[in-house]
Parts: structure tokens; C-alpha cells; sequence
């Protein structure tokens, strides 16, 4: 459980970040976790705390984090040091909460040229939909932590160009309302689809709700939960509504239970994944173009860029989306 609105943890550069192997020196079998990436140290800290708690769980398999884009290490660098010591059979698995292009195109165009460069060894990937059971469950200690539970509730997401997705965010928000008895809900997003931040808040404050909880719908801290937070702090002080904070996942241990099962349903049989109304699947109105399109071709040219990271060694971090 994280509510805290400032974690006390060493800040390092995540661009030179250098840390030691973890695990077992060499083993057979490994993890790879793929995170986004973010410009803000904390997140990079928190996602190898998950990583950590995580390897508690497995002593005799190497579990180890790498990122999508803005953060060192790459997640294809990452896999091919675990292939350097030792790992024949590697599920990889996206520690995302939202299944948008990411998760569905970025993390398997890894798997894919890993493949290529490894080909004797197995690599499988798992779907990024960490049970939403548990999630609930940690919102909803969060929230019960700082006396928050059934208040009306605004619950903050990253929001993606992926209908699917939002819509996910959407029923995740709805469903921790119920969960703490709260007889009002309003999302918001921090970028790329409505309603947007402020937008939501102001909803609430037309509505005449003069305390409200709120909860980021966020894996760790980055600059989308920093630039929020701003946000809300303006809001309150403009319209004295009191916005009771708690906080986002973190790394509670109790994710990496919900990863533990994941990891063990790569092993032992095919996961099941949401595609329904995927837009990589069904074509979605004025979205047509998306179906049936390659892996890899998602909407973040960093995410590419990163890939290929092992290839030319240069860095091309320059946006703040996180």
C-alpha cells in the first residue's frame, strides 16, 4: 500500500542508472517485466521494487525490469543479458495497467526480434491484464488508508488514442466505486482523451461536491501524476474543494502475487486476453486503418527508437509524457 504524496527513495538518473543483476547468478528460466519508461527517477526506483518483490517469489528464476522508452535500461537489452547468463525459456510481461498500443503492439514487436536474434532460445509473452480483482482490492486499501472510502470518487487515468483501453480504465474506475461504497463517479484522464483533468475536477465542483477521494489509476509516480497534482492543487485552492489523496499502486507487494500467477500461466497453458473491441482486432470507427496492423507499429516512434537501443547505442529521449 503507497499513499504517501512524496516517497522517501534514493533519486538516481535513470539514463546511467547501473544496477546489479538479480537473481541468481545464471538459471534456466526468466522474467523479463517491461515497463513504460519515465523521465521521473521515483518511477524507475518503484518498478524495480516490483521487480524485487517479485524475485522473492521466484529465488531460482531471473527476474529482471527493462523499459519501453525514456528509461534505461531497454527491455531487448535487458532480454539479451538474461540470455547471456544462461535463460533457455523467457516470458515476458508487460507491467501495464492499460492494454492500449504499448501492450498490445510495443512489448510483442520485442518479443519478435528477440526471437530473431535468439533463436534457440523460448520466448513467450503474457497479457499485461494483471487481475482486476487485486487491483481494486489495493485501490481500495489506499483509499480506506486516508479515510477516503465512499466518498464521491474521481479516479485519474493515463488516458490512450486505444477506445479499448479507455474504455477498460473507464469499467476499473466504476468498479472501485462499488467496491468502496461510493455513490459517485467521475474519471479523468491526464492526456490524449477527454474528459481531461481539470475538466473532471470541474464536474465535481459544479456538482456542488465539497470533499471528494481521488486515486491515479497509475502503476508508479511519474511527470503525469506530478503535472495532475498540480492541477488539483490549483483546482482546490480556487474552489476550496478539499481533494483527499490516495495516492496510486506502487509497489505493493501484493501486484507481484497477481504477477506469480501470470508468470505461471505463461508456463503452464495460453492466457486469455481482452480483444473484443480491440482496434487491432475489430475495426473501430475512424480507426479503420489500425486492424490488422503489424506489431511494433504502435503510436510511440520512441518505443521503436528504444528497441533498437542495443543496435547504435544512442539516446533519443526527448518528450515528457511521463
Amino acid at each position: 500500500m503507497l499513499v504517501e504524496r512524496t516517497v522517501s527513495l534514493t533519486i538516481r538518473s535513470s539514463a546511467t542508472l547501473t544496477r546489479p543483476p538479480r537473481g541468481p547468478v545464471t538459471a534456466a528460466q526468466g522474467l523479463l517485466l517491461v515497463g513504460h519508461g519515465s523521465k521521473c527517477a521515483m518511477s524507475a526506483d518503484q518498478m524495480h521494487a516490483i521487480g524485487d518483490h517479485v524475485q522473492e517469489a521466484f529465488p531460482d528464476v531471473i527476474v529482471e525490469v527493462g523499459f519501453l522508452e525514456m528509461t534505461d535500461p531497454p527491455a531487448g537489452v535487458v532480454l539479451d543479458a538474461m540470455v547471456e547468463r544462461g535463460c533457455e525459456q523467457i516470458v515476458v510481461l508487460p507491467l501495464m495497467l492499460l492494454g492500449a498500443s504499448h501492450a498490445k503492439s510495443d512489448v510483442p514487436a520485442i518479443v519478435v526480434e528477440s526471437r530473431l536474434r535468439h533463436p534457440g532460445v523460448e520466448i513467450s509473452i503474457v497479457s499485461q491484464n494483471i487481475k482486476k480483482k487485486k487491483k481494486v482490492e489495493i485501490a481500495a486499501d489506499n483509499l480506506n488508508a486516508v479515510g477516503a472510502a465512499g466518498l464521491p470518487l474521481v479516479v485519474i487515468a493515463r488516458g490512450t488514442s486505444d477506445p479499448d483501453a479507455n474504455g477498460e480504465a473507464s469499467k476499473a474506475g466504476r468498479t472501485l466505486a462499488e467496491w468502496v461504497g461510493s455513490e459517485f463517479l467521475q474519471m479523468g484522464f491526464t492526456g490524449m482523451t477527454w474528459p481531461l483533468t481539470p475538466d473532471a475536477l470541474d464536474v465535481v465542483h459544479r456538482l456542488g461536491h465539497g470533499r471528494v477521494a481521488l486515486f491515479f489509476w497509475f502503476l508508479c509516480n511519474g511527470k503525469l501524476i506530478e503535472r495532475a497534482r498540480e492541477q488539483i492543487s490549483d483546482f482546490t485552492e480556487r474552489t476550496g474543494v478539499e481533494v483527499v489523496d490516495a495516492g496510486y499502486f506502487g509497489p505493493d507487494p501484493k501486484l507481484a502475487t497477481v504477477i506469480e500467477r501470470r508468470y505461471r500461466e505463461a508456463l503452464e497453458g495460453t492466457p486469455t486476453v481482452n480483444c473484443d473491441t480491440c482496434v487491432y482486432r475489430s475495426p473501430f470507427p475512424g480507426m479503420e486503418d489500425k486492424a490488422g496492423q503489424p506489431i511494433g507499429v504502435g503510436h510511440s516512434h520512441l518505443a521503436a527508437e528504444h528497441r533498437h537501443r542495443h543496435d547504435d547505442g544512442h539516446h533519443h529521449h526527448h518528450h515528457d509524457h511521463r
